[in-house]
């Protein structure tokens, strides 16, 4: 397969690929292949600027390169509901105290909500705190949870575990909303209350102060081909600067970790940990509908070292609804695991598939989620900006719940910039406002006390029992004690380190689609929502050409090929699916967000 990497008229492309033959049989030691991979002439892949860069590139001579830059008083990274939160609280203080400030918010999506997954259960505190009134403003929670069931899935048959008052997998008080709806109507509020929104618009480059602080943003340049060329349609990005920009990009958020580097923010934190969550949403036959039923399970078809589980929804709409999705921690140790097949074979457990039969799947996506809590928490303000919500990674994993955090980490953010942005007195050592006092609040906050109380369930699933011993952590200390143990538990790594090499693991065997339960993946991906031209570059860039093939498919067997949920990561050499392949490496060098690349299209329109 790696001839249309290496053309067959190179010798050493040949001993390369007999090479990598036999090491992944265990015929070789991984240093042959590493020596030969250094012979073998890679094809470029990667076209970004930021690895080639423009100026030496005499495409780009004679290109106009100026942008059109706006001011603004805080600019907002991200539409979801911790930058649209912090945008509306932004202009609830300036209304409160008769100022006038300028706020713009930048979203990649074309519309509002429109990159937001369907399906999700809401805790309503922040949204109270937000808009005391949010019922009476129509806010879209239609579903309030009626009903909570866990269980434990082996092949055959399921044990329900009760859910005890006070752990954290109790939902009531709770709404299962679509999540794309509410995220829309926040839109909407922030809309009427004054705020600027650019939707279709990405933040593509963080500028920068002499000083070092942060300016603003850029937003991406349109009118590029594949090989990284300007088009005759080439148009440069809008520039915006502002005293303040919030980072709220969601997990792993490629400006964020610019953010991370430059200012050494995970100085102090361990590395942050992630997951995958595959969702679809279906239509049922009614009389299965329970609406207000949520229902979670762990086990099979995983095993006991792999975190990860499962949700099923019953949502309250007009027609009979359901969500369901799985989620798989991206610190697995078999590299053959597909979690978008696992997610397959999970829906005919026999306690599942009853419940989809007759129905019909309208709509498939994935997301990457912050799995690391309290431990993987960097620094949160730096010299002209900050991180909120799932950016730096504010989700409370055994809730499975991230929006609650989200919001109310935007409000606070507001609430501290808008404190320096009135500040007559206040002496700035750099142009972009340094607003530490966010963190100092959030640390005060609900939000941390209750990420804090569950900071030890994730990693206890390290233990030789896996997910049951954090089972039985959660059961002993957490029911308990509520967090109060007088010990922090650790990660045990990155992700990417806990990945073994192929030749140590078996292959993992998944049953066939059968088109009406369990579906290909090709299929799914045209339920996302997701389009690309074929004359586009990458949607991700690659670091080091050369890794998909010396390390990832000489070592791991080219895990990318299993662990994309939209197939845009593989090469072509493994797909007829029109991308190209993305940085993996991800799970060999750093850990992968590869799930935001199909981000679910959940607008009002759409479905």
């Amino acid at each position: 397969m790696l001839l249309f990497c290496c053309p067959p008229s190179s010798r050493a492309a040949y001993q390369c690929f007999r090479a990598l033959k036999l090491i992944n049989r265990g015929c070789l030691p991984s240093l042959h292949i590493s020596r030969c991979a250094s012979t073998v002439s890679v094809p470029r892949i990667t076209t970004h600027y930021t690895i080639y860069p423009r100026d030496k590139d005499k495409r780009w001579e004679g290109v106009n390169m100026e942008r059109f830059a706006e001011e603004a008083d805080v600019v907002i990274v991200g539409g979801g509901p911790a930058g649209l939160s912090a945008a509306i609280r932004l202009k609830q203080l300036a209304a409160e105290h008769n100022k006038e400030i300028r706020v713009c918010l930048v979203e990649k999506a074309s519309q509002i909500g429109a990159h937001t997954l369907s399906g999700a259960c809401v805790e309503p505190r922040a949204l109270e705190e937000l808009f005391p009134d949010w019922k009476e403003r129509g806010a879209p929670l239609n579903t309030p949870v009626t009903e909570d069931k866990f269980g434990i899935l082996t092949e055959k048959s399921r044990i329900p575990v009760p859910i005890i008052p006070g752990l954290p997998m109790v939902n009531h008080g709770n709404y299962i909303v679509r999540l794309g709806h509410f995220v829309s109507w926040l839109g909407e509020q922030a809309e009427a209350l004054g705020v600027e929104i650019y939707p279709g618009y990405a933040a593509a480059e963080v500028l920068f102060h002499e000083d070092g602080s942060v300016k603003g943003i850029a937003t991406n340049d349109v009118g590029i081909q594949k090989d990284g060329a300007p088009k005759a349609t080439f148009e440069r990005g809008l520039e915006l600067h502002g005293k303040v920009t919030v980072f709220a990009e969601g997990c792993h958020g490629h400006l964020a970790k610019q953010m991370y580097k430059k200012y050494n923010l995970r100085e102090s934190c361990q590395p942050q940990s992630y997951g995958i969550g595959l969702k679809e949403l279906w239509t049922i036959d009614e009389k299965k509908w329970k609406p207000g039923r949520v229902e979670h399970t762990v086990g099979w078809p995983l095993d006991r070292h792999t975190y990860g589980g499962s949700f099923l929804y019953h949502l309250k709409e007009s027609e009979p609804l359901v969500a369901l999705g799985f989620v798989v921690g991206l610190d697995y140790q078999n590299p053959y695991l597909n979690p978008f097949r696992e997610f397959q074979r999970w829906k005919h457990h026999p306690t599942i598939q009853p419940t989809l039969e007759g129905g019909t799947r309208i709509a498939y996506g994935a997301r990457a989620l912050n799995e690391g809590g309290l431990q993987s928490i960097p620094k949160l303000t730096f010299p002209g900006g900050v991180l909120i919500g799932c950016s730096p990674g504010l989700m409370n994993v055994p809730k499975i719940k991230g929006t609650h955090t989200a919001m109310k980490s935007g409000m606070l953010a507001s609430e501290a910039i808008f404190s320096q942005l009135i500040n007559e007195n206040l002496q700035s050592k750099t142009k972009g406002l340094h607003v530490q006092e966010y963190e100092e609040n959030l640390k005060k906050s609900w939000v941390w006390k209750e990420l804090y109380a569950v900071r030890n369930i994730r990693p206890s699933c390290h233990s030789v029992l896996g997910v049951y011993g954090g089972m039985i952590y959660t059961g002993i200390f957490y029911w308990l004690l509520r967090g109060m143990e007088p010990w922090t538990l650790k990660h045990p790594g990155p992700d990417f380190a806990q990945l073994k090499p192929a030749k140590e693991c078996t292959p993992i065997e998944y049953p066939k689609p059968d088109g009406k339960i369990s579906f290909d993946l090709l299929s799914s991906v045209a339920l996302s929502g997701t389009n690309h031209e074929n004359d586009q570059p990458a949607h991700l860039t690659l670091k080091d050409d050369s890794i998909p093939v010396s390390r990832n498919l000489a070592l791991f067997d080219g895990p990318e090929q299993r662990f994309c949920p939209a197939a845009s990561h593989l090469p072509k050499w493994h797909s007829s699916h029109q991308q190209t392949v993305s940085p993996v490496g991800l799970r060999v060098y750093e850990s992968f967000p590869c799930a935001n690349t199909i981000n679910r299209l959940e607008s009002k329109p759409a479905l």
